[in-house]
């Protein structure tokens, strides 16, 4: 079985650096990355470009907004380390795609996702990195669905650390081990 292990930080921390030092560092050849964000301006568009250039060419990337788990599952056999990057940018496309739905119902089909992924990486053959934004830490946001969002980011980061077997939080690019 694979390992899964939860890189945090806040935004522009070196979450994505220290993700992709890991996999590097582990000396495996066959590293997936498996992107979630979606390029729907300008400045996503710039930002997906930049982290293309910052991965080795030789990594196979796998861009998937909508369905990790489905693409975690499908991994071919050589596959020795995946990088999801990013988990809080998953959760913002499914409450984008949820609108004027009562949170309730949106909360409970994001922890159903993010439960069936984690079923997925405990069983699979890979190690998985998964990075995620810990947005709970700045200041309580002014409308319903940013307390909504980082509510459920908090709840969800909360529920992968508890399944990872290594957990690392990034802090102005330095890397603290939190668990494992």
């Amino acid at each position: 079985m694979g390992k899964l292990m939860l890189v945090t930080g806040g935004v522009r921390s070196g979450k994505s650096s220290l993700a992709q030092c890991m996999a590097a560092d582990s000396g495996r050849s066959a590293v997936c990355y498996l992107a979630t964000a979606e390029a729907l301006d300008d400045e996503m568009r710039d930002r997906i470009a930049r982290h293309r250039q910052d991965r080795p060419p030789e990594w196979r990337t796998v861009e998937e907004s909508r369905d990790p788990a489905g693409a975690l599952a499908a991994m071919p056999g050589d596959t020795a380390i995946v990088i999801v990057d990013c988990l809080t940018l998953y959760l913002t496309n499914l409450l984008m795609d949820a609108g004027e739905q009562e949170f309730q119902s949106v909360r409970s089909l994001v922890l159903d996702r993010i439960r069936e992924m984690l079923a997925v990486c405990d069983q699979a053959a890979f190690d998985t990195i998964i990075v995620s934004n810990e947005v709970g830490m700045g200041i309580v946001p002014d409308s319903l669905l940013g307390r909504s969002f980082r509510d459920l980011a908090g709840e969800v980061n909360r529920m992968t650390a508890a399944a990872a077997a290594e957990v690392w939080i990034t802090v102005a690019g330095i890397p603290l081990k939190l668990k494992g």
